[in-house]
């Protein structure tokens, strides 16, 4: 192992940047100590100590460099060029000539390059060039191939603007080549990566953008389009933005808003002389005009739900018990937060039986009050036709949608109580059986 060189220098401190081994900087003297420490070092050799302080506290490692250039900058500022020429070690401080003050140094030799630098040299040429590519600075990747030394190519890392000044400061400090190249490859692969998620952002959103100024901008042509045809007014482009407006402060599930903005597409392109024109305005008001995202908060207090249906009802017992149980069960869901889902086990229908008068449906609107949800009766005494249930076909005349989802909308919420009233009483006929509808509906398998 050689022997370290030990030399006396002036102290140059560093608050913003860091100089390594090979580098060529302008440094502004803008302090008393810095433009004490130049003035000793021309009188001294051209030589100083480079060390950059972080905070209160000087760098365990500096660089010796030499001074080439010293003049004033055109702001006024005493400014030195200087080339840094090797690492150094600071040892002590010792009384010097002037008010610079003087440090005993130590220079420190890198060790030869081991196969292992090589190959870690190799890896980190690839990561900084794939950067610096992206960055669109091909210049500089041509300069770095330029760069065979793994310590000189360990050293370009402080050139980078992702690095902080302390990383800076933790290079100059890492002597081993090896080491070095370790730290300044895990740096530059976090940019790399941090880089790669920025430009998929930047081009996510640019794509986002291009895609919806190109449907604005065709959306109108087409619209230009058909008021020269005659085939759009006025008051058809008011009603257009209309259901676009809806359609955004509605607060809908994924495939509803994609098939309202699918209605809403096929309203632009058709004629108000074509039929469906009609059918899809119909269906376009049924669906905006529906209660998506109000939902009524359940209050499930058993003891104030048995209050309210013994104010309501006098006796039957076993029905109120029942009901308790049901209401029971859902409390108990609540607070071991089981969440309602859809399909086997989302819960049960409550089936009353009775004759005419006994208060079928007044216990209905009963649990509606105790569990401070709205109320809707659904009458299906003499349906015959399964389109009462599932809905007309839209190509109908008149056509509307199913008993429950009308009985959804004049409910105001998306989770009311509905009562299916006299169901016993439903009838079947050529049109179909509104029964089997009823259990499609009514199956939480289906």
């Amino acid at each position: 192992m050689p022997e370290l060189s030990i030399e006396t220098l002036p102290l140059l401190p560093l608050t913003s940047g860091v100089v390594l081994p090979g580098m060529v900087v302008t440094a502004t003297l803008e302090t008393p100590e810095a433009r004490s420490a130049a003035t000793a070092a021309r009188d001294a050799g051209q030589l100083l100590v480079l060390v950059p302080k972080v905070g209160e506290r000087y760098a365990r490692v500096g660089t010796v460099a030499a001074i080439e250039d010293a003049g004033e900058l055109p702001g006024g500022q005493m400014a030195v060029v200087v080339r840094g020429l090797h690492r150094a070690g600071i040892s002590v401080g010792v009384a010097g000539t002037g008010t610079a003050t003087w440090v005993q140094v130590q220079r420190l030799e890198e060790p030869t390059p081991s196969p292992r630098a090589h190959e870690l040299a190799r890896e980190y040429r690839a990561v900084v060039e794939s950067i610096l590519e992206s960055r669109g600075a091909r210049q500089i990747v041509d300069t770095l191939r330029g760069v065979d030394d793994p310590g000189q190519l360990a050293d370009t890392a402080v050139y980078s603007p992702d690095l902080s000044f302390e990383h800076k400061v933790e290079l100059l400090e890492t002597v081993d080549v090896e080491e070095r190249l370790t730290k300044v490859l895990g740096w530059a692969r976090d940019a790399l990566a941090e880089q790669e998620i920025k430009d998929r952002i930047r081009r996510d959103v640019s794509e986002g953008m291009e895609k919806s100024q190109r449907e604005f901008l065709l959306r109108q042509q087409l619209t230009a389009i058909r008021k020269e045809l005659g085939e759009l007014d006025g008051d058809d482009e008011d009603l257009i933005a209309g259901y676009r407006r809806k359609l955004d402060e509605a607060e809908l599930t994924e495939d509803a808003r994609k098939a309202v903005e699918r209605e809403i597409g096929r309203l632009e392109r058709t004629p108000e002389q074509n039929p469906e024109h009609g059918w899809i305005r119909t269906w376009l008001d049924t669906v905006t005009e529906l209660p998506f995202g109000k939902k009524s908060e359940d209050r499930l207090d058993i003891g104030a739900a048995r209050v309210v249906l013994d104010e309501d009802h006098t006796g039957l017992e076993d029905v109120k018990d029942r009901i308790i149980e049901y209401l029971a069960v859902r409390k108990l869901r609540n607070e071991r937060g089981i969440e309602p889902k859809a399909g086997r086990g989302s819960g049960t229908i409550v089936a009353l039986v009775g004759p005419p008068g006994v208060g079928k449906t007044s216990l209905g609107e009963s649990v509606a009050r105790a569990m401070g949800r709205n109320f809707v009766r659904v009458a299906l005494g003499g349906v015959r036709d399964e389109a009462e249930i599932r809905g007309h076909r839209r190509t109908y005349v008149g056509a509307l949608p199913g008993r429950i989802v009308r009985a959804i909308g004049e409910a105001g919420s998306m989770n009311p109580v509905v009562l299916l009233d006299e169901i016993d009483k439903v009838g079947s006929d050529y049109r179909g059986d509104p029964s089997a509808a009823l259990l499609e509906v009514l199956d939480p398998a289906q």
